[in-house]
């Protein structure tokens, strides 16, 4: 992604923030957070207060998991709560999808809107830290708010 790119990310992560009426808390990550542990180190927060953004195919509509960096997401739970096959989506399919990098998936402003569940675990962790159209950018929120600009669906998603 080039820098022209991730800040039109970022300025689209922004817009759809404020839409939402969540506050501005976007900040930068300059060591940059592409996976977890880079950014709960460059926050300097738990791992497991990092919101991880997953892409999944399902039917070939993409279906967006908000996860605790800390965690690793069931597939098989994932299929039995929407009813269908679950599939691993390719970095084509999250770009054209959400036009996000992987490593810089936001949980909102994607360019087609999926359908969203969050993980339970993360109703129980304060505050949480959510990537914004780059890896080099994070903003603050919360569970509550972070389901509430989502529309996310929360459910037991974690393995084991």
């Amino acid at each position: 992604m080039s820098e022209v790119d991730a800040s039109a990310s970022v300025a689209r992560v922004r817009a759809a923030l404020r839409a939402a009426g969540h506050e501005d808390s976007i900040a930068a990550a300059p060591a940059g957070a592409r996976t977890a542990a880079e950014a709960a180190a460059a926050i300097g927060c738990t791992v497991a207060q990092i919101v991880k953004s997953l892409i999944f195919k399902v039917e070939e509509k993409p279906a967006l998991v908000l996860a605790s960096g800390a965690n690793r997401v069931d597939t098989g739970r994932l299929a039995a709560l929407l009813g269908a096959a679950v599939g691993r989506a390719d970095a084509a399919f999250v770009r054209a999808h959400t036009g996000f990098a992987i490593g810089g998936v936001a949980p909102l402003g994607h360019l087609i809107a999926p359908m969203t569940l969050c993980d339970a675990d993360l109703l129980a962790l304060d505050p949480l830290w959510a990537a914004a159209g780059s890896p080099h950018f994070v903003f603050r929120t919360s569970a509550e708010a972070l389901c509430r600009i989502t529309g996310a669906r929360v459910a037991v998603l974690r393995e084991g």
